[in-house]
């Protein structure tokens, strides 16, 4: 029977050991490390998959913020990464961790939520978009279609320009 724990409950080397078989060890250059650089994940929003005591998959969730040119930034809880032990992918763990924590998220994310994504799958199975992201900007290179953003707890969508990063 798999448990979805709250990832504070497993050790962090289990995580950075499963998130290095899922994306490589050489993930730390990716965009997305930038944009949650020098911030701690949001222990309500983070969690584990795990069976028999044998970690299976993880999810976890970064305070970010829009920073706009001439306006006050605007907070945002970024998804991901979102990883499954390669042995067990297409399992429905990744799925149960996603639902799991939008499930969380409607009464805990200081923000609405964003993500680096696939929208074919993001989108068909939790109503993520890259309508509201079109001028947006990251710090580093991305696909614009893989920008996703999808409203939550009552937290609108911002829109117009602005850099996504670390919340301060």
């Amino acid at each position: 029977m798999v448990e979805l724990l709250p990832l504070s409950n497993i050790e962090p080397q289990a995580v950075e050991d499963l998130l290095d078989a899922a994306f490589g060890s050489d993930r730390f250059g990716r965009t997305a490390y930038r944009i949650r650089e020098g911030v701690d994940a949001v222990p309500a929003l983070s969690f584990a998959a795990v069976e028999d005591g044998v970690l299976l998959g993880t999810i976890q969730c970064w305070p970010v913020a829009l920073r706009a040119p001439d306006a006050a930034d605007v907070p945002l809880v970024m998804v991901g990464p979102v990883a499954v032990r390669p042995d067990v992918q297409r399992g429905g763990h990744g799925r149960a961790l996603m639902a799991k924590m939008l499930d969380a998220a409607e009464i805990h994310a200081e923000g609405a939520l964003m993500m680096i994504g696939d929208p074919e799958y993001y989108g068909r199975f939790f109503g993520f978009t890259a309508d509201a992201t079109g001028e947006w900007d990251l710090p580093g290179p991305y696909e614009k279609r893989r920008l996703l953003a999808r409203a939550v707890n009552g937290h609108t969508l911002p829109v117009g320009a602005g850099m996504i990063g670390p919340r301060g």
